[in-house]
């Protein structure tokens, strides 16, 4: 068995520099020469592999094997759930119920800005961030806030902000997957402790949308919305991240909230219907929209929904032996003595994983919409090609990150980094979701960044006697809220409107209530170490 080397430069300070090396690369190459996310983690593999050979002793064959397990692993447990997510939203695009869910919505609501901010920036982009993710949020969302009135810079920025708080469920919870893969600790487990950061998180949002949009007044005349958006995603978010796992928590979240907030709208409305910067609509600007869709069509529209939450539920659910079945696993592992534990690489093929789940809801849903004439032969092609279009990037960073993440934990570099920081003490309650948002910084991806750093902070929470799943959590939820001024995201998010190839005004347009609420979710971290550590522990 390899035996990690924790300081084989023998200054420690030194090694963890040199640790830091592919964090440091990966910065530059994405953030500064602006490469494609798929091409510098290639690059920043390459280099991780060679400095563990090199600097740490890593045996090759070893590495080989442990950079094909984490490619492996991030192909199974992360791209098989993300292509499929995909595949469903692009076939409600194609058929056009999606375009039916969205004019529904909107004729629900007033046309108050802040009653379409939160049926549309905060319950409905929750909803997109579950089944996709990677910025699609900001690019629909957008368009719809722009057509409200509001500028198109201040309308990504209030996309972005509303995106913070389900991240880290986004993608049907490729983000968490990731972040069991790389510390080992139980999936349910990790979902669990990360809905309970994400439930506190959530309660503020809401009010910075509706300042955002309406002002100081504007956000104290509806204040209903904000107590009742916040709540009614986090009764929909929280029981299923902790009962039910991870692939859903986003998608039950914003439903519960569209249910609240619809039946809201039927006993409450806001005295004054206001515009973009708290104007006061006259009679004719004020009356709100017809949807023109028959009940019928209604029912379609939500069925894929339904679909989604029946079957996967079923599938993934703590009640299902499926997600238990495995076929064959490999693993190899490294002795790491001067932090008491042992790191292993391990592939384990579950055919039954959340991406099957996504996959059986999808061919039901296709068959459903088959049957009603909505989804023909020619659609489904159009369907496969304009995913792999869009996605064939991503599908190679999954590849390429977790290789570089498991050589960088097999190899002794996450050990030396946790025996370095560990040096801080309990004052790594502070830094841990600041690296977690540096990371979604330079990755632009949630998953990314769990997959790099949800190791190293594990074992440095090992160093320290934390409880386990602290902070693990912590980097999730900091990645979550590092997004808005993720260029990688930003790229995507801007797609919709006149800010393409802009992203740094919309990054720097982001950044005050992006770090406003990075200090909120330090708040956050200290208050569960002091007053709940019980939570973070591992059931």
């Amino acid at each position: 068995m390899f035996t990690q080397l924790i300081d084989p430069l023998a200054n420690l300070g030194l090694t963890c520099l040199v640790a830091l090396i592919p964090v440091v690369l990966l910065l530059i190459l994405l953030a500064v020469l602006r490469w494609p996310a798929w091409l510098a983690t290639l690059v920043g593999s390459i280099v991780t592999f060679a400095l563990a050979v090199w600097v740490w002793r890593m045996p090759f064959a070893d590495g080989m094997r442990a950079y094909f397990y984490g490619a492996a692993t991030g192909v199974w447990n992360v791209d098989w759930i993300t292509f499929w997510g995909l595949i469903l939203f692009n076939t409600l695009a194609v058929t056009g119920v999606f375009e039916n869910f969205r004019r529904w919505l909107i004729a629900q609501g007033s046309m108050d800005v802040r009653v379409q901010t939160i049926l549309f920036a905060w319950a409905f982009g929750a909803l997109l961030e579950g089944l996709v993710g990677f910025g699609y949020p900001w690019a629909v969302v957008a368009p719809i806030l722009i057509s409200l009135g509001i500028s198109d810079l201040n309308a990504i920025r209030v996309a972005a902000i509303a995106n913070n708080a389900p991240v880290s469920f986004g993608a049907l919870g490729a983000p968490v997957i990731a972040l069991a893969a790389v510390t080992s600790y139980p999936l349910l487990a990790l979902s669990g402790s990360i809905g309970s950061v994400v439930a506190v998180l959530a309660l503020l949002p809401p009010w910075v949308l509706l300042y955002l949009v309406s002002g100081r007044q504007g956000m104290l005349g509806a204040w209903p919305l904000a107590l009742v958006g916040s709540l009614g995603y986090i009764a929909g978010q929280y029981p299923v991240a902790v009962y039910l796992g991870p692939y859903l928590p986003d998608v039950t979240g914003s439903i519960v909230c569209f249910i609240v907030l619809l039946i809201l709208l039927k006993v409450w409305q806001p005295k004054t219907v206001l515009g973009y910067g708290g104007k006061v609509l006259d009679a004719a600007q004020a009356r709100p929209s017809t949807h023109g869709l028959t009940t019928g069509q209604v029912l379609q529209a939500w069925m894929p929904f339904a679909v989604l939450l029946i079957v996967v539920a079923a599938w993934t659910g703590p009640w299902s032996p499926l997600p238990k079945v495995t076929w064959f696993a490999r693993q190899v592992t490294a002795a790491a003595p001067e932090i008491k534990t042992h790191i292993t690489a391990a592939f384990k093929f579950a055919p039954y994983v959340g991406g099957t789940a996504i996959l059986a809801s999808w061919i039901v849903v296709a068959a459903l919409l088959g049957g009603m004439g909505k989804l023909k032969g020619a659609q489904v092609g159009e369907v496969f090609a304009r995913t792999f279009r869009q996605m064939w990037g991503a599908l190679l960073v999954g590849v390429f990150i977790f290789g570089l993440a498991y050589i960088f934990n097999f190899s002794g570099m996450a050990s030396s980094l946790a025996k370095g920081f560990s040096t801080l003490g309990t004052a790594f309650v502070i830094v841990a979701p600041i690296l977690g948002f540096i990371g979604v910084a330079l990755s632009g991806s949630n998953t990314s960044t769990n997959a790099m750093f949800g190791k190293f902070q594990a074992l440095v929470g090992a160093q320290l006697g934390m409880p386990p799943l602290l902070l693990p959590s912590l980097n999730s939820v900091g990645a979550e809220i590092g997004k808005p001024v993720a260029p990688q995201t930003a790229s995507v998010g801007v797609s919709t409107s006149q800010y393409v190839r802009r992203e740094g005004e919309v990054i720097r347009h982001n950044i005050g209530w992006t770090i406003a609420l990075l200090v909120y979710l330090i708040v956050i971290a200290v208050g569960f170490y002091l007053v709940k550590p019980t939570v973070m522990g591992v059931r």
